[in-house]
């Protein structure tokens, strides 16, 4: 993700994308063609649209609106095809209402859209992704062998992977709400990308992707995986899926990626230049106290846990450079200020305990 001077209303466009450069680095670099030639092609690509977005916070860029006549409270989707091209947002293939196609990547994306628009809505009373009933646009079919997806501070882009490593990224529903919750980080926190706050930033996109999952499985924080991007990696993987909120530095353990390089606690806290100061790394602290404190207080991790998370994102007293403690202090007080001096207080407070986070 990339972030510029700010524009129409005080937020930024934004290029977010789902898999970590680190990963593409890795694979760029591979003796075998067939694995180094799509993650080029990749990150030449991931650079291109991250200079197309620099470009828009000069220019500015357009506003989008709730078309005439839609109604608030209901999702209003489209869904291109980019037929493998890298124009966007394409051809449009499928809108608001209209039956399921035979392409199932469509239809993947468009239940996607839907399903993290419900969450917001039904859970936090959350209209659109803004607040205010902004349309959902995706693109599938994006580029060929693109192994990624992003969000670009507009609309969402799907690649359908390259069949070695990474599969078609509609697939796993936490991806689709992962990079669509950047949206919403967009447009009420606008958390800096940078070390802390961009892992803060990621974390939140990860929060929240997984409790699209869960909603959509109709699961408890004890029956969940609390994995990103399940069934993305392509059976010669070697790992489960790109991060794991349970247990950071466990998604993958592979010949041709390496090693998931998550910390799960503050003591294993990695300082690099890279990843705008490993914002893809150490958003798994954050992670792994989100995991904690919903666990503890077990049900649906999107009523109490992921409401106090909601709470600091959207109250306007986070501040764009937040660092871990700001935020843990934060959801301590979210906590408290909604449920008392209980269980999720101290759930809360725990996690962060746990984590090596101070909240005080």
């Amino acid at each position: 993700m990339d972030t510029g001077r700010k524009t129409h209303g005080g937020h930024e466009p934004v290029f977010c994308t789902v898999v970590p450069p680190h990963v593409l680095d890795k694979l760029a670099q591979h003796e075998d063609p067939a694995l180094a030639r799509p993650a080029r092609r990749t990150l030449e690509r991931d650079a291109l649209e991250r200079t197309h977005r620099r470009l828009t916070t000069v220019i500015g860029a357009p506003a989008v609106a709730a078309p005439a006549g839609a109604e608030a409270g209901k999702p209003h989707r489209t869904v291109y095809d980019a037929r493998h091209g890298t124009d966007l947002p394409g051809h449009k293939v499928r809108g608001e209402s209209d039956d399921p196609g035979k392409d199932a990547t469509v239809n993947r994306a468009y239940a996607g859209l839907g399903a993290t628009f419900e969450l917001f809505l039904k859970a936090y009373g959350r209209d659109s992704i803004d607040g205010n009933g902004l349309p959902l646009d995706a693109t599938v079919h994006y580029d060929r062998d693109y192994n990624n997806a992003f969000w670009n501070g507009e609309q969402m882009v799907f690649g359908d992977g390259d069949g070695e490593i990474f599969l078609d990224f509609t697939i796993p529903v936490d991806v689709i709400g992962h990079e669509l919750a950047h949206g919403v980080t967009q447009y009420t926190a606008n958390l800096t990308y940078f070390g802390q706050s961009g892992a803060l930033n990621e974390s939140v996109s990860d929060v929240f992707g997984a409790l699209i999952k869960q909603y959509t499985l109709g699961q408890t924080a004890a029956e969940a995986d609390w994995l990103i991007g399940a069934g993305l990696l392509a059976p010669r993987v070697t790992g489960t899926a790109l991060r794991s909120m349970k247990a950071p530095g466990t998604a993958y353990d592979d010949d041709v990626l390496g090693k998931d390089p998550q910390p799960a606690t503050m003591d294993d806290y990695v300082r690099t230049g890279r990843d705008n100061g490993g914002v893809h790394i150490n958003s798994g602290i954050p992670n792994h106290a989100f995991y904690l404190a919903a666990t503890a207080l077990g049900g649906h991790a999107w009523e109490r846990a992921g409401q106090i998370w909601y709470d600091v994102l959207t109250g306007g007293e986070l501040k764009e450079k937040a660092q871990f403690t700001d935020f843990a202090k934060l959801t301590g007080a979210a906590a408290r200020a909604r449920y008392g001096e209980g269980d999720e207080l101290r759930a809360v407070l725990k996690a962060w305990e746990q984590v090596g986070v101070r909240t005080r």
